[in-house]
């Protein structure tokens, strides 16, 4: 009986700490300009303050690959909306198609392709995916796409950008295909955790994106989560990655509460917990002062603009970016998904090693950062 109570104890102690972490989750991963930025392998640090002054809300990051020295092969440069063409013209010259890739010949997995409207075969492609953090999709990354289509189309490079954005499991519009609160034949038996975001991400990269591109390895940038996972990633297999850009990345994932393996369907106790919190965090007007506190400019985020990609403005509630988070959570397994996400381990030091009978050790973030074999961008702010 003692341990029985000690075990609901720290099931609600945890709980508790999970009701906090929550918002703290969805604001990090909200955020969208970054100032200061470190280069890990070679030290270098650069201040891009002078030229996002009173624009920070404005200032996207953009990459810029180029045939430099080893540790430079991957640059990046701070610019202004205002210093991007923004007419249809210049749109015209780009385009986003949206796909869908079946995961474990099971889970439809939706990704979005950005890159020039004309492609020149002979020229060499370069990809580039992007990760987002928690609760969001892959339009979380359009106005950067947009951006870095834009600079290197007009600069006329020798390279064509192909730039990918991708939902996870469990997340945008990425789901089982019969949802039903974690209770379906496809939800049974399915973890939303880092691990199976990181079998997710390993074979979108070897099964779409390297053969996509001539073999070529991917430059690989992440947001918060995103950036967790595309550490563990890198460490985990180096040979698909050409460098790593890591932007507010979250060193820690996976409470992994007591009780619950994170495995659907939910118990009792896990399922409330998780509805609680998710209807808690997905209202309209929490997810209004979660973006407020994140963005220093309201027109950053209210949909007045422009990151389309056709040339006109997606301007409007339709284009507001906390309307199309709450669009996330409106599916039948979102709570189910959200109670695995709260009771889910960290990531596991080796997947190729996972045992039944004995727990896996969890990665370390900052012991795989130290050790990458490829060049990293850290970006905070």
């Amino acid at each position: 009986m003692v341990a029985i109570t000690a075990n609901f104890i720290a099931i609600g102690v945890m709980a508790t700490a999970a009701t906090f972490l929550a918002p703290l989750m969805m604001i990090a991963d909200c955020v969208g300009a970054f100032q200061p930025s470190m280069h890990v392998r070679g030290m270098r640090r650069q201040d891009f303050g002078s030229r996002r002054k009173n624009n920070d809300a404005m200032a996207v990051a953009s990459f810029q690959v180029a045939s430099l020295a080893p540790m430079e092969k991957l640059r990046l440069s701070a610019t202004t909306s205002s210093e991007l063409e923004s007419d249809s013209t210049s749109a015209k010259k780009i385009k986003l198609e949206q796909k869908t890739w079946l995961f474990k010949n099971k889970y439809p997995i939706a990704y979005e392709v950005a890159s020039a409207r004309d492609v020149d075969e002979d020229v060499e492609v370069v990809p580039i995916l992007l990760l987002n953090g928690f609760g969001v999709g892959s339009f979380h990354q359009h106005r950067l796409m947009r951006q870095l289509l834009l600079e290197h189309t007009n600069q006329q490079q020798q390279k064509q950008y192909i730039i990918y954005g991708i939902d996870y499991l469990g997340q945008g519009k990425s789901w089982p295909v019969d949802c039903d609160d974690g209770n379906s034949n496809d939800e049974l038996g399915l973890g939303y955790s880092a691990d199976t975001w990181l079998d997710q991400l390993k074979g979108f990269i070897e099964k779409v994106i390297i053969p996509s591109s001539s073999g070529k390895k991917v430059h690989l940038a992440g947001n918060s989560v995103g950036g967790y996972l595309s550490t563990i990633l890198t460490n985990h297999h180096p040979q698909l990655i050409s460098s790593l850009t890591l932007m507010n990345a979250t060193p820690v994932w996976g409470l992994n509460l007591p009780g619950w393996d994170g495995k659907l369907p939910a118990p009792p106790f896990p399922k409330m917990v998780g509805r609680k919190l998710f209807d808690t965090i997905r209202n309209p007007d929490v997810i209004d002062k979660y973006l407020e506190a994140a963005y220093v400019h309201r027109e950053a985020f209210d949909g007045t603009f422009d990151d389309s990609f056709r040339g006109s403005s997606d301007a409007g509630i339709d284009g507001a970016l906390g309307s199309k988070i709450r669009a996330c959570t409106e599916g039948k397994g979102g709570h189910a998904a959200f109670a695995s996400i709260l009771w889910s381990a960290p990531a596991s030091e080796d997947v190729g090693e996972i045992s039944v009978s004995s727990p896996p050790t969890p990665a370390d973030f900052y012991g795989a950062l130290g050790n990458l074999p490829v060049d990293v961008l850290l970006l905070f702010g």
